[in-house]
């Protein structure tokens, strides 16, 4: 009967992934194991209590249908959950339970028979994937970010050799906090990973994880939403190795910063090791708690810089031998001559050529490198950012961006506030709720409610359709 409940679950999975996003699918159903299947009962083991009550606060619904799609309209669920020994054995014992209280009255086919409690406090997460004993996190990582795909040279030759460092001996040297800092594209986050997965190689015990600021904020109000921020605070105090990108994106939330005060503090006190990138260096960063960008101080603070003629030509070599792609020489050096500021810009421009030579069955030499490169440069827009497009609407209307994002209600203020918002759902590849949280900490909901009302007044508004081809313009210039 497991092999058949195996098969039933399975079934059921392909389900719950096609209507939940990926993360919650990972943390939320993938730790589930399938136990048996008798008379339309299906038995599903899960790691904690706190898991069942979650899966049954959160998904009751979607696992009702699912269940019911399967097994047919008498069918019904129950839970083994693996509970900690209270007697601090290895080992650890089930108890078995139907769905909860507040199901059974939605539900007539399934009951309640006693009220259980866990013999221990098991924190919850919603970020985490638990375990009977050991909290499992998924780090996140991506595994070519490493540093054998990391080039050396002058530009960032200090930054890497303090990753390496920590790499072998996180939080117990000087680099704690590690700060790294530096335009777009010139590998912050690609470092962040390669530190990540140096110390996983080294430590495989060890918790790591790395997690955008904009995650962080987005599991902070999801938090503060579910009125759980002791758990929010408690999983981040379980890590090892903390990486957290774009930090400036924290500057101007005070309550999210207030959070990550207290993580990093608590974990700075018990030596776990914070890596932190940003944009621009901390004395840049306004709108930052000054206690906040003292910690950032502390260990060391090192920039990327833009990459010398040497090493563009040695990140090219490197890229196509990975790929297994060779490339004459003298298209390898022109590429890295003519495209300087962006690694990214630099990789894309090798790819286009290869593209053209393989899509058109072109010869890959220095004519198709030039024509390429000149097309590549003229139609390739500048990164833009949601600062970016904030500063030149604020300008615009002869506002200041803390005037724009307030949570005032005059009519000009909103209807700017609703442009940046629009521009930034055109120009960025931000979600819905990362625009929200820039643009006054708003939510999703409030940013489309905004790019529709924007959308509507350009078909009927000649005057307020002017004031957005403006600013389309400067946006792109």
């Amino acid at each position: 009967m497991e092999d058949l409940a195996k098969i039933v679950w399975d079934n059921c999975l392909k389900v719950i992934k096609d209507n939940i996003n990926l993360q919650s699918y990972i943390t939320w159903f993938e730790p589930i194991k399938p136990v048996k299947l008798d008379d339309h009962v299906l038995t599903i083991q899960v790691p904690s209590q706190f898991f069942y009550e979650w899966l049954e606060e959160h998904y009751i619904g979607l696992l009702r249908k699912t269940i019911k799609k399967e097994i047919g309209a008498t069918g019904r669920l129950e839970y083994s959950i693996v509970m900690e020994n209270p007697y601090n054995r290895q080992d650890g014992y089930s108890i078995l339970v139907p769905t909860s209280n507040r199901a059974a009255t939605q539900n007539p086919d399934v009951s309640m028979p006693f009220n259980m409690k866990s013999s221990s406090k098991v924190i919850p997460d919603p970020f985490i994937i638990p375990g009977i004993q050991k909290v499992k996190v998924n780090s996140q990582l991506v595994e070519r970010y490493s540093f054998d795909n990391f080039i050396e040279g002058d530009c960032n030759r200090l930054a890497r050799s303090a990753g390496l460092a920590i790499g072998k001996n996180p939080g117990k040297t000087a680099f704690n906090p590690l700060f790294v800092y530096s335009r777009v594209g010139l590998g912050k986050s690609h470092l962040a990973h390669a530190i990540g997965l140096e110390v996983k190689n080294n430590f495989p015990d060890k918790t790591v994880l790395y997690v955008t600021t904009d995650q962080f904020i987005a599991q902070y109000i999801e938090s503060v939403r579910n009125n759980n921020q002791n758990d929010f605070t408690n999983f981040y105090q379980l890590i090892d190795v903390l990486i957290i990108d774009d930090i400036h994106f924290l500057a101007g939330k005070e309550k999210t910063q207030d959070v990550f005060f207290h993580i990093f503090n608590q974990l700075h006190q018990r030596s776990k090791q914070l890596v932190i990138t940003s944009d621009k260096p901390p004395v840049d960063i306004e709108g930052m708690e000054a206690r906040l960008l003292s910690r950032f101080k502390w260990g060391l603070t090192a920039d990327l810089q833009q990459p010398d003629l040497e090493t563009r030509i040695a990140i090219l070599q490197k890229r196509l031998y990975s790929d297994g792609i060779t490339m004459p020489e003298n298209v390898v050096e022109y590429l890295a001559y003519s495209i300087t500021s962006n690694i990214r810009e630099l990789e894309g421009a090798m790819i286009s050529v290869l593209a053209q030579a393989s899509l058109n069955k072109k010869e890959i030499n220095l004519d198709l490198a030039k024509q390429i490169v000149d097309n590549f440069i003229k139609n390739s827009n500048k990164e833009i950012s949601i600062d970016y497009i904030q500063k030149i609407v604020s300008e615009y209307f002869g506002l200041t961006v803390d005037a724009m994002i307030s949570k005032t209600r005059k009519r000009n203020i909103v209807q700017a506030r609703q442009l940046a918002m629009y521009f930034a759902k055109t120009h960025t590849r931000s979600s819905l709720t990362s625009i929200g949280l820039q643009c006054g900490n708003k939510d999703h909901a409030t940013v489309l409610h905004a790019c529709k009302t924007v959308m509507n007044l350009i078909d009927t508004d000649k005057e307020f359709k002017g004031y957005v081809d403006d600013l389309e313009k400067k946006i792109r210039l």
